[in-house]
């Protein structure tokens, strides 16, 4: 009996060790919760604004660090103040242009914020020789249709959600577009001549795919308001589109005209226009060596082996500036300019 109660213990002694071995390998495994938790994802859907933790947010900011382009902010600003006025003129109607937001981010993001539904606008920058995109929500569009077309002020207008847009709708919008493309093109005047031109409109963002998913882009978000009735538009660029004029937009200025001042111009103009310049003319130039000039005495001849109609150089300091033929005026020893040097 006491082998018999030894075998049996013994028997047991391994049966213990392994529940402890389960204990702790159960503590040490994450359960599906605790894994959504650390990469970002939840099993809610998740908006395009929400808050991300976890490895996800860390991809994400690395992928949406980008640089900031202070000239393109003013050449915004520049873009609200023509628009306000233009489109005054296109409805005959109060209306105010406001600039909600600028920010970065991939263009795949930027789709997948698009509410639906919704019309794009494909522009191209034909000195650039790349494309932006121009999205404007229902809203936007039924109010301009509805006050080009004599609706009533002081009612919202009517929206038909569920049907496509008509060609009346999609006419009126393309004008507007053309409207506001030309006051882009006129807001990078003071940095660059460029002409933005209308290519196409789509309603669905998978046929206006103009960057990959991953490229970065830069989106403004633009408020128009009339009355009681308005809408968004978001313009966006891709970087790539603005990469030949990066440097200029990486500048900081301060201003209208972008830190010049015109009064002290016109000053420094009229300032170089009274200033004496010393200027001298060349007749020819030669090399000699020093031991034949080591042999000149009083009244020796230096021929220059130049003919009447060979031209001279005018000098200012070490700077050609002027070619001419030299002659004589009375008793004075004159040059007649014939070009630039």
């Amino acid at each position: 009996m006491a082998e018999t109660d030894k075998t049996t213990n013994d028997e047991n002694i391994p049966n213990a060790e392994n529940g402890t071995d389960t204990q702790i390998s159960d503590s040490k495994i994450l359960n599906q919760e605790e894994i959504d938790s650390l990469l970002g994802y939840s099993n809610e859907e998740e908006s395009f604004t929400a808050q991300r933790t976890g490895v996800r947010a860390i991809l994400n900011a690395n992928s949406t660090s980008f640089e900031r382009l202070p000239m393109l902010e003013i050449v915004f600003d520049r873009l609200i103040r023509l628009m306000a006025t233009s489109l005054r003129n296109f409805t005959q109607d109060n209306v105010e242009v406001s600039l909600d937001s600028i920010e970065s981010m991939r263009f795949g993001e930027y789709v997948d914020s698009l509410p639906l539904p919704t019309l794009l606008t494909v522009f191209k920058a034909e000195e650039w020789d790349n494309y932006g995109l121009m999205s404007l929500d229902s809203s936007l569009i039924y109010s301009i249709v509805d006050v080009l077309l004599g609706g009533r002020r002081g009612t919202a207008a009517m929206r038909l959600e569920g049907r496509p847009y008509t060609t009346i709708e999609l006419n009126i919008v393309k004008d507007m577009m053309q409207l506001i493309l030309s006051d882009l093109s006129t807001s990078f005047d003071p940095i660059t001549s460029v002409n933005f031109i209308y290519d196409r409109m789509e309603t669905n963002p998978r046929f206006a795919t103009i960057s990959r998913v991953s490229n970065a882009v830069i989106v403004a978000h633009l408020r128009i308001d009339m009355e009681d009735r308005g809408g968004k538009i978001d313009l966006m660029i891709p970087y790539a589109t603005l990469e030949p004029i990066r440097e200029v937009l990486l500048q900081m200025f301060m201003g209208e005209r972008f830190g010049r001042d015109t009064i002290w111009e016109k000053h420094l103009i009229s300032q170089l226009w009274e200033t004496d310049v010393e200027v001298k003319a060349v007749l020819k130039e030669f090399t000699l060596k020093l031991g034949d000039v080591s042999k000149w005495e009083r009244g020796s001849f230096l021929p220059l082996e130049m003919y009447p109609h060979e031209d001279v150089k005018i000098f200012c300091g070490d700077v050609p500036l002027l070619t001419g033929t030299m002659g004589r005026n009375a008793e004075n020893i004159v040059i007649k300019v014939n070009g630039k040097a």
